[in-house]
């Protein structure tokens, strides 16, 4: 039992240092959209959905973990932790606690950046939106200057922005 607790509170750590790093990603990512750094966001939103994927087969390995401790002590896999760890010998019940709690708190912070995230990068994609309505479309667009008593017209090359998708 000694060698699947310790694969447990292995994957309990694991996982939770990658809600840790997701958590630093989603703040760095608020970061760089209060400071509208538009290269840097693209990058950060492809930083998180790997830091996702880690996340996922971190969870995926905890939850193997979880059953094979549910097997070993003949409950039910889909057993939770408040479940099996009355049945844990006494030595390890303290860490277990306290990783399955770290790790839940951990989660909900994680969530809550990431609602916040998305709200900021929402209102920063509705200004740009709104930045776009009020420019002129390009076939309507004729400006004139004058420039050594004559008149010049000048059409724009291309739109500023295509489309935002």
């Amino acid at each position: 039992m000694t060698v699947t607790l310790d694969n447990l509170i292995e994957s309990l750590r694991n996982e939770l240092q990658q809600y840790g790093e997701m958590l630093a990603l989603l703040d760095q990512q608020q970061e760089l959209v209060t400071q509208q750094r538009t290269d840097d966001i693209l990058h950060s939103i492809s930083a998180i959905d790997i830091q996702s994927a880690a996340i996922q087969a971190a969870r995926a390995n905890r939850q193997l973990a979880q059953r094979n401790l549910a097997e070993q002590l003949t409950q039910p896999a889909g057993s939770t932790f408040a479940h099996l760890i009355p049945l844990v010998p006494q030595p390890y019940r303290p860490l277990l606690t306290a990783l399955v709690q770290e790790n839940n708190e951990l989660l909900l912070r994680v969530r809550q950046r990431a609602q916040q995230s998305h709200l900021l990068l929402t209102r920063s994609l509705e200004k740009m939106q709104r930045f776009i309505t009020t420019l002129p479309s390009q076939d309507t667009t004729v400006l004139t200057r004058r420039e050594h008593s004559r008149t010049a017209v000048v059409e724009p090359a291309s739109p500023l922005y295509e489309a935002i998708v």
